[in-house]
């Protein structure tokens, strides 16, 4: 489905990418791993249209859009988290996650000034993504009312809102208590079942083991290795990576 290819960014003199080249296969939960600094983040700006790539290529369902901007992208169905919430601040849950449905420009402006409510089917439809990823609270609630661990279960019920093929999470659980862990992980094997293609950055291991049908491991700007997870959980470049090398 998405397709990486020879990928590179500099900022400055600094090289966050180097080189990188991966494939996303439908219907799959990949992760994205590697120590701090390793291009991750980068890698998913890239591929989203926050940042613009120096040189390589971006296929997606077999289209180029390594220079499309970043609304050509989403339109084309990719849908993305952030490592902290974005949100509209003074707006209440089912407001914001209107905006996800919504994609007319002029429905976003009305939205935003509070002329315009969700109808039945709308309400509907978001009081179903939100029990699907466990957030158990008022829809009318204002989103900056929510608690860390409840504005990242927010992020992701917005992401899945917004139309898309692919589904990119930047640290779901980072910060997260263990219940909520839990429950991302719940809601992550639910969506491989119903046949969601998911990139996911994480640096709960454990949370990887668990959930990722294959691992891709960045370090210094480059794919180190890719594989099974319980394969390139062992690699000992892997541990290297993270911990080091061995005295």
């Amino acid at each position: 489905m998405l397709s990486v290819k020879n990928l590179t960014k500099h900022f400055g003199g600094v090289q966050a990418v180097d080189g990188c080249h991966f494939e996303i296969d439908s219907g799959k939960i990949t992760a994205l791993i590697g120590p701090n600094g390793a291009g991750k983040t980068t890698v998913f700006n890239l591929i989203s249209g926050f940042f613009p790539v120096d040189s390589g290529e971006i296929f997606f369902k077999n289209i180029n859009l390594t220079h499309q901007n970043i609304w050509r992208r989403s339109r084309a169905g990719i849908s993305r988290t952030f490592q902290t919430s974005r949100l509209f601040r003074n707006l209440s849950i089912e407001d914001n996650l209107l905006i996800a449905l919504r994609e007319d420009d002029d429905q976003f402006l009305k939205m935003f000034l509070r002329t315009i409510k969700a109808d039945p089917q709308e309400h509907s439809r978001i009081q179903e993504m939100m029990t699907f990823v466990g957030l158990d609270k008022d829809p009318h609630t204002i989103v900056t009312d929510l608690s860390y661990g409840q504005q990242k279960l927010f992020d992701l019920a917005r992401a899945l809102l917004n139309p898309h093929d692919l589904l990119m999470l930047d640290e779901p659980v980072a910060g997260v208590n263990p219940v909520l862990r839990d429950q991302f992980k719940k809601t992550l094997c639910a969506l491989r079942e119903k046949g969601e293609t998911v990139l996911l950055i994480e640096h709960d291991m454990d949370f990887v083991r668990r959930v990722a049908d294959k691992v891709i491991v960045m370090n210094q700007g480059r794919v180190l290795t890719q594989g099974l997870p319980h394969e390139v959980l062992s690699d000992a470049r892997v541990l290297e990576a993270y911990l080091g090398p061995a005295l």
